[in-house]
């Protein structure tokens, strides 16, 4: 009962992934309209159907509408991860020759100088792109469209190239992963004139940056001739996956690129080498690194009412890429107690560029003069980068401000009364003896351990003074 119960779990779960697949993809037929300009013209692709009659589509010419048949199911897994609520990918269809590879290692598999006569026909190119999915597929439709009732053309996916990472985020110095499925479907099964089996193929990576093209790696699954070596480190795993005699087969093409730097991002070309077919699909990777964020000074800041606090300095170190980074100034307590865009002039300083590949610059803020209700307030700096979640990352410093007020015998006058660490060195002053003076300030040193209250005194007539409280207390 339970393995019953486990199988149809499992068939459910199949059934919702296969449910979960578009049944109509919306497609747009491109081609030379002449002058340079291309026109485009709706078409669509009915994937997948029950026993009902595909649906009407009056404003579709019958060339344009197409009900695949997919004998590998490349198609099928290609949509299998496709999320339910995403939005359709973007497609697009033209017509398709077909040509040998012009590299010179390919040439193993095109020795016959023309292109056989099972080739001959029309041939459509398909692709699909979106954040989940990147797609290229090589449809080969019937000559005449079928009345189902609605006019509809048949046709076969032959070769069919994708993946299911087609915008990698690769932070920097981990290695890549770079996921290529491919299926083949023979137009003539069980020639004579051709060996069971899956045919030889070829595989090659290249990256296009700033640019610039570059062959990483090529490899020839079943031939025998020289390929060019591969560069930085790269690795393909490439093999068809099952050896039916006559097909349809599957293959992988997955690509391996270790400790990734920023100088390795960028588009890249993965195409699957077929005699006179070729599947191509891009992919976008990107390289990140979160960045370190200091705030200094730090942990007080200290300022009297009146005055400015010293300049913040945000350090917003090995960072990468440049786009994206944002530093925002935040303020939280002080007089209204409450989440607020801090005040005060603020600049950024020029990129720093280190030998990694990533970068460094620094977040300066000026504040404007504090008064004593701020005391206690927290600034902080706040970093938005596309390598960290939306809430960013922060530093902060709390604001420490005081004042107070001092009774004499001849008159009451307004004081500053400073926090400082206590510490008492070896050429202490007796505390009676400054305050005979014309006004005095009791000395400090530091200490993180202690804190005590430095008081300045002002008095013009001030001989012997009220006797002033010291209150030593804990700090932090």
């Amino acid at each position: 009962m339970k393995r019953l119960s486990l199988l149809l779990a499992v068939a459910l779960g199949l059934a919702t992934a296969v449910s979960a697949r578009p049944a109509v993809i919306e497609c747009w037929f491109v081609e030379d309209a002449g002058g340079g300009k291309l026109a485009k013209k709706p078409a669509a692709l009915l994937l997948r159907q029950g026993a009902e009659s595909p649906p009407l589509r009056p404003d579709l010419a019958p060339e344009r509408y197409l009900k695949i048949h997919d004998p590998a199911g490349a198609l099928q897994a290609a949509f299998r991860q496709y999320p339910r609520d995403a939005p359709a990918p973007r497609c697009e269809m033209s017509l398709y020759v077909p040509l040998p590879a012009s590299a010179k290692w390919l040439s193993g598999l095109t020795p016959e100088q023309s292109c056989p006569r099972a080739l001959d026909g029309t041939w459509l190119m398909v692709s699909m792109s979106s954040s989940f999915l990147s797609l290229s597929s090589l449809l080969r439709p019937q000559s005449e469209p079928q009345p189902e009732p609605a006019l509809i053309t048949m046709a076969t996916a032959v070769l069919t190239v994708f993946t299911h990472t087609p915008t990698p985020r690769i932070p920097m110095g981990q290695d890549a992963l770079l996921d290529l499925s491919f299926a083949y479907v023979p137009l003539t099964p069980k020639a004579p004139s051709l060996a069971p089996g899956p045919p030889p193929f070829g595989l090659e990576w290249r990256r296009q940056h700033l640019g610039k093209g570059h062959l990483l790696l090529a490899v020839t699954p079943g031939l025998n001739g020289q390929v060019p070596a591969a560069r930085e480190g790269a690795v393909a795993f490439a093999a068809w996956d099952d050896d039916e005699p006559w097909g349809p087969w599957t293959g992988n093409g997955t690509f391996w690129l270790p400790a990734v730097r920023p100088s390795q991002e960028g588009t890249y070309l993965a195409t699957v080498h077929l005699p006179y077919l070729q599947g191509q699909i891009t992919l976008e990777l990107a390289v990140l690194k979160p960045p370190k964020v200091a705030l200094t000074p730090a942990p007080l800041v200290w300022a009297a009412p009146g005055e400015a606090p010293p300049e913040l300095l945000c350090l917003v170190s090995h960072f990468y890429p440049s786009h994206g980074l944002e530093v925002e100034w935040e303020l939280r307590g002080g007089p209204e107690g409450r989440l607020q865009k801090a005040e005060g002039q603020r600049w950024l300083s020029a990129l720093r560029h280190h030998s990694d590949g990533s970068l460094s610059l620094s977040a300066h803020l000026q504040l404007p003069p504090v008064t004593s209700e701020q005391h206690g307030a927290r600034y902080a700096c706040r970093v938005h980068h596309p390598s960290l979640s939306a809430l960013g990352r922060s530093a902060e410093v709390t604001l420490q401000v005081a004042a107070a007020y001092l009774t004499t015998q001849n008159s009451m006058e307004k004081v500053t009364t400073l926090h400082f660490p206590l510490f008492f060195p070896s050429h202490f002053i007796p505390f009676p003896q400054l305050l005979t003076q014309e006004g005095g300030c009791w000395p400090g040193g530091q200490n993180p351990a202690l804190e005590f209250t430095q008081t300045c005194i002002k008095s013009r007539h001030l001989k012997q003074a009220t006797p002033v409280s010291l209150g030593v207390r804990g700090g932090k």
